[in-house]
């Protein structure tokens, strides 16, 4: 295209220049029409705005989607609309016939769209987040380019139908647009509107009205001159330029400004786009921001800091309100002057800047004539020059070029920067510093210039250093005002500064020539008087001239006008011009470039130029000669020594090289700390309230890993998945799982992804009990929006892919799916817009802290910052170098070959290097001058490898070149050279592409089965970890790796062909993560001379190795940190080698030529293994060395076979000698022998043992060699400070430096603060800026350095996930058989009706009761004997400690039904009703009631409380409503509704308000029923907040300290009461007393489940008897017992305690007249007169059942109906501690201090009396009953009461109450009584009718001193038994506690 068009008119745009230009002086206040033909130069205009980096922006397009807002200084000229007609429809978003136009709204309604008419979006600035739907003529709109709309308009309204608009006034009135400025459609049409794969409408790309698009100029490489690039390539997102910040570009839009078009070429396109790259050298990578027709226009920054965060606009339309300045209210008064820069890279004509708010903008076009490019410019200078635009004045504009565009690149990227620095002083503004000024423009270009100047001739400007160092300036200038606003509060009129004198613009070309008078003219100063115009020729005459030989930058200075200045930069250097126009292209132009320049042979004359460099004219002659002197010797003897005699060995079955080792698989400390961090994270998730997840109703754990489309990663992710055994774990897979069943559990993110991840979806859906954990590995690889993709989705189907599937509706919302992205670069997931909470950011913890080693492990990882410590001074051996003599031969090279890309050239020489160094070593030593040392070095080390083993292992070389092309070209080079030279059995080349596997020879292959023990006829490696050992190239391509792992035999790591001018933090630290390694750490490592300041100097380069929980200086392994030290032998030789070799310039070959460490180096894993790093091979056994220092760093080899061998160890290992220094070493050592032997001091050594010892030495292009060597002012390297990914960019370039002592969550902090996404990345859409709600619940990020062992954890996560889930689902329950079965009667006494459901009353009666206690928590428990007992003193013994009672008592693991009861940490949807988390219950929304009655036995009236909740009020009476509690309701007896239980449920509880099963929602199967909870008073506050929607029943405030019989006590009383006010007021309604239902439930607080036997027997008596038990709700057990026919004749009626040792003799009879416990149905009718024990604490129960039994009344136990019981270790009768009194200490006090002598100085106990009495009689009652000990045949009588004395001694039970049940008590003679508080019922009669021992004692209990005396004397108790004083006793409380006391007597 050229120029040819330049100064044409065109008529059809002539017309629209003129029509917009006459519009636009109509309206402009000014009297100065725009200019029109300086427009209308044509193509001129094209091209030229190309070159300035995008493209103009027209008069009336380049307002920004600001939807009109206003700046504050500039009121727009205001416009009249016409008033709407009478009646109709004015609400937005509405036409005025009242239909909905709004997208949402009728996105899914079909649209009748006449043809030729496009459906289109239109922006209403009174609906912002709304677009309204219109139908237009497709003539109307810009065709593609952003030309060719015809003028006018012609459009209908799709809501009423009404059609033929012809004017846009018109029509916008009709869509109530209700404009304040002059409607244009190309301001309000924003969007063509498309149809997505439902068929909803949804905003397709954006509307590219001209001048708003990119125009497109001749390419320089014809290759894609005009062609339109396709969206996204693998690049990554389209993004406007990384390096700078976000506001400081276009105000925001949705998809960008309406800007688009062809994308123009490669460098111009970039240099419109680029990203901050000043500065070749650490120039960002970047994306173009237009790709097709998506146009990404910057997010503004949420902090507001920016003021120019968008361009003036004619009219002073305001910015838009979303931009910071709109809220910022214009810029500070000074800084009006500004023009217009180019928005998102879209260069518009810079428009003139406001002089003050009166003052109108209008356009000036360039005066003067284009400069000229000339045309043989590139021919003489050898490298295109890059012009930056900088300053240039309002009046001004950037010259026009002409001519020989394709010679030269102009970028706006330094005007940029200019522009945002100069609204650094926003951020201030909020502390009221409005009168801080930001940096002049003059003192930027001066710092420019003395920034430029002190530049080495091998550095390269870069964008972020210049953005510092005017920060630091601004910073300095005004550090008083900065300070005083810091630290005191805002005020309204600050002080004003002191002035400090200004640069003026004529001091400023003086001052500037003065700076650059010291740099030997590198930097040219030209001043113009004019124009720059006139500047530019100057130096295009200049460069043609050669008088630029030397200078690398020439700064043009155009200060004509006092008021300001003019300016641009021109980089002229070879070096850093060529970089930097280099660093324009994104990736997948780079790409495009490469591929043109390879296709269409432009290359020929490179490789015609290496042929020519041989001695003998050509390479290739040279290599046949070769070839054929050779041939006879089929394997040279190079190596033919080692390959025969590891032939031979195998072939004797015993390989004699034992330093090849496959580690078997486990999981290292670290990574199950990490596993378990992730957990903590996902329970946080769901104890939040927030209810997002509920791990309780998940019953297992199901998983997908997403990956990368590289099929090695694939391989080595399902190598782990079925290596780690989870799937078998999670009970995915039965046994033997096979490869196919694994692949199902591993998604590649490739073109078939999509039907893998649908059915991954729908069995989320269809299994809501399973918790899918989705894991994103490699998570910052493909961040593009799926919106990209909607734009072209005819191209490439992966674009957007990640973002389409994991981000999807039905994965957000999904309750059951947990996102987890895992990654070693997480910095594009820490932006402003990120959808993962800082919360569920888990980092990678440091390993040390504080000099603790908190994970000990056999292996250090040795990671990026460590090999950068390797490079400081005190070390030795870097392990990071560069190649001076390559680097040297590529600039050269570059000079003379000008037009090819520097990636051809240094693939070539590097091809070239490596060939000849092959045929160095080969013999042909005169080519060993045309290769460099280093490569010499390690193409001596790959060949002599195998010979120094006798199985042949060598070491592997990675050589990556990111280019596929270029690496295939590479491939075919040293494939060939290799041939030649007869090698191929000695090393294999290997081509790693992602799309493909991996091919190797069969010689090879073979080699690697023998290794490896593999029989399999049909194996072949799959991931590279499986070329442990081969002597191996491997050349690595693709733009990015994609987590491959690499074995530990990797030596070297070439990344000298990275692209090293697209810098940007993540690009570089992946491609320095592949040499990322763990070093073994059992041996200690040397160092050389190591500084003391290093010690603080960890590098802190990646966030990844540090965590924030443990704040650690991170990075290098500092002694603190480790106690693995390298040692660099001093003779800069291999770390490895132990001898300094004195020797070694005499070998030639093996290790000993050299460098560094090359050594050894044992690979680290894969980024994703379960262990990644558990690959180490056996790093100890290698260590045995003799003498060899020790640093172990082994390169994982997980076992690659299903059945790694362990028997492999590794056996001793020889010394090689090493080569003298790095620098020397090529010299030093003469590579050409081809020795048959190498010369070794010691036996051979392997090159593996040897590569366990070292990281492999990484050699890096020297840009970024000084990139990542070089520190900034925080002390981290300045790769640091680089654009953190392509996919976002600053919010500010004002901002912090990272600091080196930040923590990973704080670096995490600092992203999230100063990144925004760009457009097409996919949180972009994601507007909630730090806003909670603008999280993902479920969605975790997992960061970590590389090949650390990240997929190790999540995979040890998934497992201990699904352990927890089904630990969550499971209960432990007491399961303990019953007790004292051999003391059961005989078979006479049994229930014989087997199949009876209920118990036939008459039946029952017969049966005797059977007094024994057969509940196993009363093992201890005295034994209750009944007159037909024989027990032998054998049958009982203690079966352990009492106080181990609790702790050992057995438990069995049972999984919870759906029919269980819950705690309060149960959650789910059913119940959340139930517990009071409903929206129609406002929490804690009840009443407290207050229930008073009288109760004689207390002489006082009780008053208890009622909490009810409002949602059960219907469960009880009241005088009105809100009035006075009257009753309790309860249902009749003859209701038969199966629709609710009928007797209220009482759970009694203490300290368990969050593990008390009060949850029975489930339990009851949903059914109606009355639940009380009854607390104590001081608990009620506590139980009201975790069961807001249970009624409480508070106890009376005196019952603090009571025990359960207190509580059982109330219960049962106040339900007695309850019952006689329900008959009187059922009485009323007709009702008999009789018919009110008597019963309630009084339950333990741990009854979780119950289970119901089955029978099948085949007759009554038959031995078939056959029974199966099984878990039913309590509501069918609670409905069938209250179905028993005459159930009101019954007092109590329970159940069995499950176990699972229940036998079926206890199932067989249903029914017994026995004992019940823990769930009761109690009778309150019947028991009215019978009472529980208030003061009890333990045994109530067994009291109260005796009583009941006594009283006449029936006991039925239901057999076949059992209550499990969990294990709750916190509450219940262990809160209550007994300590003492005094002592603050809480000393353990013993039993046998319970009780004391009366007024002794006894230490007294708080606790109550009651307490103190039982459990000193339950441990120590042999000192009261020494006889009875052990003697069951003479019990203790125990009158009225039931104490427990201890497992030892037996009690026999009678009631004193006339007419009680007792048991024959004449056979018994009793060698104890025990009368406990006993009332007028026991008179000296009643005791008289008892025998005893002689020598028998008893014990009277009583509350005070004087009753029990009275007590003696009543009964006349001194007639039979003898007392002593010192017989009283009391419990060792104080007075005011009211003891008890105690006197014991002997029976005479």
């Amino acid at each position: 295209m050229g120029n040819s068009y330049a100064g044409q008119l065109k008529t059809t745009r002539f017309e629209e220049v003129l029509h917009n230009s006459i519009e636009a002086s109509l309206r402009s206040n000014s009297l100065v029409p725009r200019p029109i033909f300086s427009q209308l130069y044509l193509e001129a205009e094209q091209q030229l705005s190309a070159l300035e980096g995008g493209s103009r922006v027209d008069n009336e397009e380049e307002e920004e989607e600001g939807d009109g807002g206003l700046e504050q200084n500039c009121p727009p000229n205001p416009y009249q609309m016409h008033p709407p007609p009478e009646g109709c429809c004015t609400t937005d978003g509405f036409c005025q016939a009242g239909k909905d136009l709004r997208l949402v709204s009728i996105s899914s309604e079909p649209i009748d769209v006449p043809v030729g008419f496009l459906l289109v979006g239109a922006k209403s600035p009174s609906l912002p987040d709304h677009l309204l739907v219109c139908a237009v003529d497709k003539r109307f709109l810009p065709d593609g380019n952003g030309h060719n709309a015809l003028l006018g308009f012609s459009g209908n309204c799709v809501g009423c139908g009404k059609k033929g608009f012809c004017y846009f006034t018109e029509f916008s009135n009709h869509i109530n647009l209700k404009l304040t400025t002059q409607p244009k459609k190309q301001k309000h049409l924003k969007y063509y509107l498309v149809r997505n794969a439902q068929g909803a409408l949804t905003k397709g790309p954006l509307i590219c009205w001209k001048g708003s698009e990119f125009r497109s100029r001749q390419a320089s490489v014809g290759a894609c001159s005009s062609s339109l690039f396709p969206p996204l390539d693998s690049s990554g997102p389209p993004a406007p330029f990384p390096g700078e910040p976000g506001p400081g570009t276009t105000p925001s839009a949705p998809l960008g400004a309406p800007q688009a078009g062809p994308a123009p070429d490669h460098s111009t396109l970039t240099a419109a786009l680029g990203p901050a790259v000043f500065n070749g050298k650490d120039s960002p990578k970047h994306q173009p921001l237009v790709k097709n027709r998506l146009s990404a226009v910057p997010r503004p920054s949420a902090l507001g800091i920016l003021s120019n965060s968008g361009p003036p606009k004619k009219r002073h339309k305001g910015w838009s309100p979303e931009s910071p300045s709109a809220s910022d209210g214009g810029y500070p008064q000074g800084a009006g002057t500004r023009a217009k820069y180019e928005s998102a890279g879209v260069t518009c004509m810079p428009q003139v800047g406001l002089v003050g708010p009166a003052s109108v903008t209008f356009p000036v076009v360039a005066s003067g004539e284009p400069v000229s490019v000339p045309d043989n410019l590139l021919k003489i200078c050898k490298a295109k020059p890059v012009i930056f635009k900088g300053k240039y004045s309002s009046h001004g504009n950037f010259p026009y070029l002409c001519g020989n565009l394709n010679d030269v690149v102009v970028s706006p990227l330094l005007y940029t920067c200019y522009q945002n620095s100069q609204s650094i002083s926003r951020a201030y503004e909020q502390y009221g510093a409005s009168t801080i000024q930001p940096i002049s423009e003059e003192m930027q270009l001066l710092l420019t210039v003395y920034y430029l100047v002190q530049l080495a001739a091998d550095q390269v400007p870069l964008m972020e250093d210049l953005e510092q160092i005017f920060l630091r300036s601004w910073r300095e200038s005004h550090l008083t005002e900065i300070r005083q606003y810091q630290q005191a509060p805002p005020q309204p009129f600050p002080p004003v500064p002191g002035t400090v004198a200004p640069v003026t613009s004529a001091q400023l070309p003086w001052l500037a020539g003065l700076a650059a008078s010291s740099c030997n003219d590198s930097v040219h100063i030209i001043e113009c008087t004019y124009s720059l115009a006139e500047g530019l020729s100057e130096m295009f005459r200049l460069l043609i001239e050669g008088k630029l030989a030397k200078t690398n930058y020439v700064v043009i200075i155009c200060a004509c006008r006092s008021t300001a200045i003019d300016s641009c930069i021109a980089v002229t250097g070879k070096y850093q011009a060529r970089i930097l126009s280099e660093s324009l292209l994104t990736p997948a132009e780079y790409q495009k470039e490469v591929n043109y320049e390879l296709v269409t042979g432009k290359v020929d004359s490179l490789g015609a130029f290496f042929s020519s460099l041989c001695p003998e004219g050509d390479i290739d002659i040279l290599l046949d000669k070769f070839h054929q002197e050779n041939q006879g010797l089929v394997s040279s003897s190079l190596t033919a020594s080692s390959i025969t005699k590891s032939v031979s060995l195998d072939v004797s079955g015993a390989p004699a090289c034992t330093s090849y080792h496959l580690e078997p698989h486990r999981i290292r400390p670290f990574q199950l700390a990490v596993a378990q961090k992730l957990l903590s994270h996902v329970c946080s998730i769901a104890d939040s309230s927030t209810q997002n997840l509920d791990l309780g109703s998940f019953e297992k754990v199901d998983f997908l890993i997403c990956i990368p489309p590289s099929e090695v990663t694939y391989q080595q992710t399902l190598f782990h998945v079925w290596h780690s055994g989870v799937l078998l774990e999670l009970g995915l897979e039965k046994e033997h799982v096979t490869r196919q069943r694994v692949e199902q559990y591993v998604l590649k993110l490739d073109a078939e992804a999509q039907t893998k991840f649908k059915s991954f979806l729908q069995n989320s859906f269809q299994n809501p009990h399973t918790l899918f954990v989705l894991i994103h590995d490699h998570a910052h690889w493909d961040l593009v929006s799926s919106a990209v993709h909607n734009l072209y989705s005819q191209s490439d189907p992966s674009v957007g892919l990640v973002d389409r599937l994991l981000n999807c509706k039905e994965v957000k919302e999904a309750p059951n799916i947990v996102t987890l992205h895992v990654t070693s670069f997480p910095y594009a997931l820490q932006t402003q817009h990120t959808l993962v909470s800082p919360y569920n950011e888990i980092h990678w913890p440091a390993s040390y802290s504080d000099g603790v080693d908190l994970y000990p492990e056999n292996k250090k990882y040795f990671g990026l910052s460590e090999f950068i410590e390797s490079t400081l001074s005190g070390h030795s051996l870097p392990l990071l170098r560069y190649d001076s003599s390559f680097e040297a031969m590529v600039t050269a090279l570059g000079k003379r070959f000008p037009r090819l890309h520097s990636a051809v050239i240094r693939t070539f020489v590097l091809v070239q290097h490596y060939a000849a160094a092959m045929m160095a070593v080969s013999g042909l030593s005169q080519m060993k001058n045309y290769t460099s040392v280093e490569t010499l070095e390690i193409t001596q080390n790959l060949i002599n490898s195998p010979k120094q083993c006798p199985c042949g292992h060598g070491l592997m070389v990675l050589l990556r070149v990111p280019c596929s092309p270029l690496a295939a070209v590479a491939y075919e080079r040293l494939a060939h050279v290799r041939a030649r030279l007869a090698l191929e059995e000695h090393f294999e080349i290997i081509l790693g592409n992602p799309a493909s596997g991996i091919t190797i020879g069969k010689h090879f292959l073979k080699q690697l089965k023998v290794w490896q023990n593999i029989e399999d006829a049909e194996w072949r490696p799959q991931t590279y970890l499986e070329l442990e050992g081969l002597p191996c190239i491997l050349i690595f391509s693709g733009m990015d790796p994609h987590g491959e792992s690499l074995p530990r035999s990797l030596r070297y790591c070439d990344l000298r062909l990275i692209n090293s001018s697209c810098l940007v933090r993540t690009a570089l630290e992946q491609e320095l993560g592949l040499a990322a390694y763990f070093v073994s750490s059992e041996a200690p490592l040397e160092k050389g001379a190591r500084t003391e300041a290093l010690e603080s100097d960890g590098e802190k380069l990646s966030s990844t190795d540090n965590e924030d929980e443990e704040l650690v200086t991170e990075g290098s392994m500092s002694e603190k940190r480790s106690p693995v030290k390298r040692e660099r032998s001093r003779s800069h030789d291999s770390a490895s080698s132990s001898l300094s070799s004195k020797a070694s310039s005499s070998a030639p070959c093996g290790e000993s030529s050299a460098g560094p460490s090359q050594g050894e180096r044992a690979r680290s894993p894969p980024p994703c293994g379960p262990s990644e790093e558990a690959r180490a091979p056996g790093e100890r056994q290698r260590l045995r060395a003799a003498g060899g220092p020790p640093s172990v760093i082994s390169r994982h080899s997980p076992g690659l076979t299903p059945q790694p061998d362990p028997s492999l160890k590794s056996g001793q290992r020889g010394v090689q000698v090493s080569a003298p220094s790095a620098s020397s070493s090529g010299s030093a050592s003469s590579p050409a022998l081809p020795a048959a032997g190498p010369l070794v001091l010691q036996a051979s050594q392997c090159s593996m043992t040897k590569s366990c010892r070292q990281p492999p030495v990484v050699f890096l292009p020297k840009l970024v060699y000084d990139m990542v060597t070089s520190t900034d002012g925080s002390g981290l390297p300045k790769a640091a400070s680089l654009l953190p990914s392509h996919s976002v960019m600053w919010a500010s370039s004002f901002r912090p430096l990272l600091s080196k002592t930040m923590t990973s969550t704080e670096q995490s902090l600092y992203y999230r603060q100063w990144t925004v996404p760009r457009p097409g990345h996919m949180d972009y859409g994601n507007r909630a800026e730090g806003r909670v709600d603008g999280f993902h619940p479920r969605r975790l990020l997992l960061s970590g350095p590389p090949q650390i062992g990240k997929t190790g954890a999540y995979l040890q996560f998934l497992s201990i996930l699904s352990r927890m889930l089904i630990r969550l689902t499971e209960v432990d329950v007491y399961d303990e058989e019953e007790i004292n079965i051999n003391l059961r009667e005989d078979s006479d006494w049994h229930y014989l009706q087997l199949s009876d459901p209920w118990p036939d009353l008459e039946l029952f009666k017969k049966l005797p009761f059977d007094y024994i206690i057969h509940d196993p928590k009363y093992e201890d428990a005295s034994l209750i004997c009944s007159h037909h007992q024989s027990v032998k003193s054998e049958d009982r013994g203690t079966h352990r400690k009492p106080e181990d009672l609790y702790m050992r008592r057995q438990t069995a693991r049972m999984r919870l039904s759906k029919f269980a009861a819950y705690n309060t940490y149960h959650h789910c949807e059913q119940c959340h009703q139930y517990m009071g988390f409903h929206p129609r219950y406002q929490l804690y929304e009840s009443t407290l009631h207050a229930f008073a009655f009288s109760y004689s036995m207390l002489g006082e009236e009780i008053q208890l409380h009622f909490i009810i909740p409002k949602s059960k009020e219907h469960h009880f009476v009241f005088s009105q409503p809100g009035g006075q509690l009257e009753s309790m309701r309860l249902p009749l007896v003859t209701d038969k509704s199966h629709e609710y239980i009928k007797s209220p449920t009482f759970t009694p509880t203490t300290g368990r308000h969050e593990h008390g099963l009060f949850n029975l929602y489930h339990a009851m199967d949903g059914a109606s029923h009355l639940h009380v909870l009854v607390v104590k008073e001081y608990e009620m506050a506590i139980y009201k907040k975790y069961w807001p929607n249970h009624i409480m029943l508070v106890l009376p405030s005196i019952f603090n300290s009571a025990g359960v019989g207190a509580a059982h006590f109330l219960i049962k009383e106040l339900s007695y009461h309850n019952l006689e006010l329900e008959r009187n007021r059922q009485e009323e309604l007709g009702i008999k007393p009789q018919d009110i239902w008597p019963f309630i439930v009084i339950s333990d607080d741990s009854c979780v489940m119950w289970n119901v036997v089955d029978i099948d027997g085949g007759g009554e008596r038959s031995r078939e008897f056959s029974w199966s038990e099984r878990n039913v709700s309590l509501k069918h057990i609670m409905q069938h017992i209250e179905a028993s026919p005459n159930i009101t004749h019954y007092a109590l009626i329970g159940m069995r305690k499950w176990s699972s040792k229940t036998g079926s003799r206890e199932v067989r009879e249903p029914f017994s007249r026995c004992h019940v416990h823990d769930f009761i149905v109690l009778n309150v009718d019947l028991t009215q007169n019978v009472q529980y024990n208030q003061n009890r604490f333990m045994c109530d129960d067994v009291d109260f059942n005796l009583r009941v039994h006594s009283a006449g009344l029936l006991l039925c136990r239901f057999n076949r109906f059992s209550v499990m019981k969990k294990q709750i270790a916190v509450g219940g009768h262990r809160s209550f501690h007994i300590t003492s009194k005094v002592s603050d200490s809480p000393m353990a006090v013993v039993p046998a201090q319970y009780i004391c002598a009366p007024d002794s100085k006894h230490t007294f106990l708080a606790a109550p009396a009651q307490l103190l009495l039982e459990k000193f009689l339950q441990h120590h009652s042999h000192r009261f009953f020494p006889l009875s000990l052990k003697n069951p045949g003479h019990p203790v009588l125990s009158v009225d009461c039931y104490l427990n004395l201890g497992s030892q001694i037996s009690v026999c039970y009678v009631s004193s109450r006339p007419h009680s049940l007792n048991i024959s008590c004449s056979d018994f003679v009793f060698s104890g009584l025990l009368l406990y508080l006993c009332d007028s019922f026991v008179g000296a009669s009643f005791l008289k009718k008892f025998h005893f021992l002689k020598g028998a004692t008893l014990c009277v209990i009583c509350q005070d001193r004087n009753s029990l005396r009275q007590t003696v004397v009543r009964l006349e108790l001194e007639d039979e038994w003898q007392f002593r004083l010192r017989d009283e006793f009391q419990t060792a409380n104080a007075k005011e506690d009211r003891p008890l006391f105690f006197l014991t007597g002997r029976h005479i």
